[in-house]
């Protein structure tokens, strides 16, 4: 059973260093697999197998079992980079970009996949299980944090070098870092390298 929804995802920084990362919601853990622009040296999600992949480090629980085709790929890539567009805007108090807003509600008005409950009250995913229910699920998702009470929370990382997204759902809402295993603890160790030594003495 996948735990991404209590662990968050494993990213690997340049140095090869792995942290975690939790966003906080599963249409922002599909920011992390590319993007438009700048982000498009990322990509990961070129074959089925890569979206497959995706879903299983997701906090989608249990993994779906999924028949993803190569169309529904490049779907869920162009979901992927109209959130951008919606989730940026959202951050810097800009108005939404209406083609990147018109592509997830088009998104999130189709057939999502469906969960269930087992007769032992085990939760399973039911009806066909295709990547384009998917993208639905992931927009679906994004159409309740846009409109929810964590809306004004989603924030980029602090970092001047990252971009990474995520909502901030701590109580006091003051988060500022991807990670502190990442981010974090680099803006300690620049900080204390920043202060000046020596003041001390004489």
């Amino acid at each position: 059973m996948n735990s991404a929804a209590t662990t968050g995802l494993t990213l690997y920084s340049r140095t090869g260093a792995a942290y975690r990362f939790d966003p906080g919601a599963l249409c922002l853990e599909l920011l992390t697999t590319g993007g438009p622009g700048p982000y498009s040296r990322y990509e990961v999600l070129r074959e089925p197998a890569d979206l497959a992949a995706w879903a299983d480090r997701s906090r989608l629980t249990p993994t779906p079992a999924l028949e993803i085709s190569a169309d529904e790929v490049a779907v869920a890539r162009g979901l992927r980079d109209a959130l951008f567009g919606v989730v940026l805007a959202r951050t810097h108090g800009e108005p939404y970009p209406a083609g990147d807003l018109e592509a997830v509600n088009e998104a999130a008005a189709r057939p999502a996949l469906a969960p269930a409950v087992t007769a032992d009250g085990e939760r399973r995913w039911t009806g066909p299980l295709t990547g384009a229910r998917l993208a639905s699920t992931v927009a679906r998702d994004a159409v309740e944090l846009l409109t929810g009470p964590f809306a004004h929370r989603i924030r980029t990382c602090a970092s001047e070098n990252c971009h990474l997204v995520y909502v901030d759902t701590s109580r006091p809402g003051r988060r500022r870092w991807c990670s502190m295993e990442h981010c974090g603890n680099l803006h300690k160790v620049r900080a204390l390298r920043s202060r000046p030594t020596g003041a001390e003495g004489g």
